[in-house]
């Protein structure tokens, strides 16, 4: 299952070789978790669906997270009740197909988005995803133009209002084909585009190690761009251990010198029976 497909149902060992003798070392999973505070964890909710949202809460506060990633409107205050955040806030309806580069959706999306922003605000929250949607034929460039006229009127509301409105960077080679917003250049130039310090990139790891590589001097080198982080394990999305061909305290470390003060969520699909297990597991090997 995919975060679309868990959406839509909740509305969706080169690596080991390639380190030998390096010195590195992939932390142990423990069951006392003592965090270094240099990073806000969160965690993203699709990816632990069969899990009721109180229980997950409860154990991620356990863990050391701040907070939730991708929670609907209605979800926030059970985040709330655990002392956590909602890191990354949906709107009402959102679309990764069909989104801001195509004109006909953005009365509907607009309406969306001006009732969230100022749900988000009075919640206290700070950051709410957007999305490009597909191409369906359309230039890089013309979905650029049609982005930037949909979002300016928001991300002025967004400016009143103190939200942060971040555009995802998604793979269109495995995971979401045909997307748009789907290499850091192109959402680079939206963003300039916009010009506003209440519009920025959400960069996910997953995503751009499949699409354009190169994440740590990519991170270094958008690091103004770029507000918030997901992490999953290439290939295949799921954790984030030597089974991949990601390091991650690397890339974290990276983040972390950049001197980030944003989220970063854990967005790995757990395989095995101890779904918090992986994720605590997964934060301690990001928490550098």
């Amino acid at each position: 299952m995919n975060r679309k497909e868990a959406i839509h149902l909740m509305t969706g060992g080169s690596l080991t070789l390639g380190l030998a003798g390096s010195g590195f070392k992939w932390p142990a999973m423990t069951h006392t978790t003592s965090l270094k505070g240099n990073i806000n964890h969160s965690a993203c909710r699709w990816c632990y669906g069969k899990i009721p949202l109180d229980d997950l809460c409860r154990q991620a506060k356990e863990i050391g997270l701040v907070g939730i990633d991708l929670l609907k409107p209605e979800e926030w205050q059970t985040a709330f009740d655990h002392g956590l955040t909602c890191t990354m806030a949906y709107p009402e309806y959102s679309s990764l197909t069909e989104g801001f580069n195509d004109p006909k959706m953005h009365g509907k999306l607009q309406d969306s988005y001006r009732k969230g922003i100022v749900l988000a605000a009075e919640a206290g929250l700070k950051n709410m995803i957007c999305f490009s949607g597909n191409r369906n034929g359309l230039a890089d460039d013309a979905g650029l133009e049609n982005c930037a006229t949909g979002l300016e009127p928001l991300v002025k509301l967004a400016e009143q209002h103190n939200i942060i409105l971040q555009m995802e960077l998604l793979n269109s080679k495995v995971n979401h084909p045909d997307y748009q917003c789907d290499k850091s250049p192109w959402g680079v130039a939206l963003v300039e585009k916009i010009g506003s310090p209440n519009f920025k990139l959400l960069y996910d790891i997953y995503h751009m190690q499949i699409m354009e590589g190169d994440v740590i001097a990519t991170i270094r080198q958008n690091k103004d761009y770029y507000g918030h982080y997901h992490t999953g394990g290439v290939p295949g999305r799921h954790e984030i251990n030597e089974t991949q061909e990601l390091y991650y305290p690397a890339i974290m470390q990276a983040i972390v010198d950049t001197g980030f003060q944003g989220y970063v969520a854990q967005e790995f699909i757990p395989t095995g029976d101890d779904p918090i297990a992986s994720l605590r597991h997964g934060v301690m090997t990001c928490d550098v």
